[in-house]
């Protein structure tokens, strides 16, 4: 099934528009640049999501060697009463008859004392498990979200852009090979007509030689003609099959593929052209690479509205449910635990000794950049068209000499012809007119060409050629 294409290919004509199918369906080039279309929509929605909350979980586990002792040994320590004279809590110690506390050491003695074990404060902390669910909202970050959408929107619109372009670039280069293998089938024609009239001229030299009525050099002459017609009839014919594999390689054909072309076998592949009428501010709305200077203009706009974000305060809500082992809210016992929180976040920029503002400006010279290389773009795209539209208007008037004078060299061949036939005129000046019907034949082969790859290229930077995969 796959090489089904190939082998109708090799049995029936192919037109102009199933070669340009066929190369927009297997270059390489642009299946690449439509990944790039894959891509830049895939960050588009990766920029649409910084609008919605963030929902991540963290998780640890560590273990330690050691538990975790609050203290170093078991501890007596003092109580305290209350004192209902004071109001306040005093230390419970041994006093004398006279009520003076009993001090030793310069320390009074404590009359009750409460034993604080080490293993009441020594915690398993052996295997530690915390987690952490949070949820982050952004609020206001300064405009920068909504910037790295719009860059994202226009990054896809310009992927979408050089897709385009590039299928331009291949019709066009698909277009000129079609019409070269044309222009060279018509040559191949072309030098197998030259031949054969060089070869019945040399039979009709050798004849008349035999007869006395030639001499020696006419023949010599004559044969060496026909030789270097056969070479030049070679060459034809082996840069024809050259152009063949080039024509067959941008179709994304294997280069032997042997295929005819629906213009190869016609007379004449020029049609009566119209003038083209254009506007250039309807020319600038077609051409496909001031759209793409013009989304660059708004990309790089939108880049400065991100620098001028970092200036601003950013505001978020986070709330977060967090975990641990062993449990912190209660003794450290070694079982979950867990506690709800909400907040939220303020950053505001101070003081970065004009670091930010700095890059601001920066973005918004990139962006006047930007502006000036879409002003330059145009003024050259309509010098141009300018030119694209005189050379189309040379090569028609071109064709038309050319035709004319191959009418003028073809009724020189015919008189020429004539004339040897009758003996008024040597073989010497048959050459010379066959010679300039071989000139004019070609020169109008070349023009006709010419003029369909100008018109071709004047589509192109008009905006206007079809590439569209029909």
């Amino acid at each position: 099934m796959l090489w089904l294409p190939v082998a109708m290919c090799a049995s029936e004509a192919v037109s102009l528009d199933s070669c340009r199918r066929m190369a927009l369906s297997h270059n390489k080039q642009l299946l690449i640049t439509g990944e790039k279309v894959k891509r830049a929509g895939y960050q588009k929605k990766s920029a649409t999501a910084a609008y919605l909350p963030s929902l991540d979980f963290e998780g640890s586990y560590v273990y330690n060697q050691k538990q975790l002792a609050l203290i170093e040994h078991d501890a007596m320590l003092p109580t305290k009463s209350f004192d209902a004279a004071t109001g306040k809590y005093n230390y419970n110690i041994v006093t004398d008859p006279q009520g003076a506390p009993v001090v030793v050491n310069g320390q009074p003695v404590p009359s009750q004392v409460a034993l604080l074990p080490k293993s009441a404060l020594t915690y398993d902390i052996h295997n530690v498990f915390a987690g952490a669910v949070t949820l982050t909202q952004p609020v206001f970050m300064g405009g920068k979200i909504r910037a790295l959408n719009k860059i994202a929107r226009y990054a896809e619109s310009l992927a979408v852009l050089e897709r385009d372009m590039a299928a331009e670039e291949v019709v066009y280069n698909v277009d000129a090979a079609y019409w070269q293998v044309v222009s060279l089938k018509a040559k191949e024609k072309l030098a197998r007509s030259y031949v054969a009239l060089l070869d019945t001229l040399n039979q009709n030299v050798n004849a008349m030689l035999e007869q006395g009525v030639a001499t020696k050099s006419d023949a010599l002459s004559v044969a060496v003609k026909l030789n270097e017609a056969s070479v030049d009839m070679v060459k034809v014919e082996n840069g024809l099959a050259l152009a063949r594999m080039l024509l067959a390689q941008q179709c994304g054909m294997p280069v032997n593929t042997l295929f005819t072309l629906e213009d190869e076998d016609k007379e004449d592949t020029v049609t009566e052209t119209v003038p083209a009428t254009y506007s250039m501010s309807d020319v600038y709305a077609s051409r496909k690479d001031v759209k793409a200077l013009e989304l660059a203009v708004d990309i790089y706009e939108q880049k400065a509205k991100t620098e001028r974000a970092s200036m601003l305060p950013q505001v978020a809500i986070v709330g977060a449910y967090s975990v641990t082992n062993p449990n912190s809210f209660n003794g450290f016992k070694n079982e979950f635990g867990g506690m709800f929180s909400v907040g939220a976040m303020v950053k505001i920029p101070l003081w970065h000794w004009g670091s930010n503002y700095n890059k601001y400006r920066a973005a918004k010279s990139d962006a006047v950049i930007s502006r000036l290389q879409l002003a330059d773009a145009k003024d050259k795209i309509a010098l141009q068209v300018s030119q694209a539209s005189y050379k189309m208007s040379e090569a028609a008037k071109n064709y038309k000499v050319m035709r004319l004078n191959r009418e003028k060299a073809e009724e020189n061949l015919r008189m020429a012809m004539a004339g040897f036939r009758e003996g008024v005129l040597p073989a010497e000046n048959v050459m010379e007119a066959q010679t300039a019907w071989l000139k004019s034949q070609s020169e109008t082969i070349d023009a006709a060409i010419d003029m369909r790859l100008c018109e071709v290229y004047l589509d192109k930077v008009l905006g206007k050629l079809n590439v569209e995969e029909k």
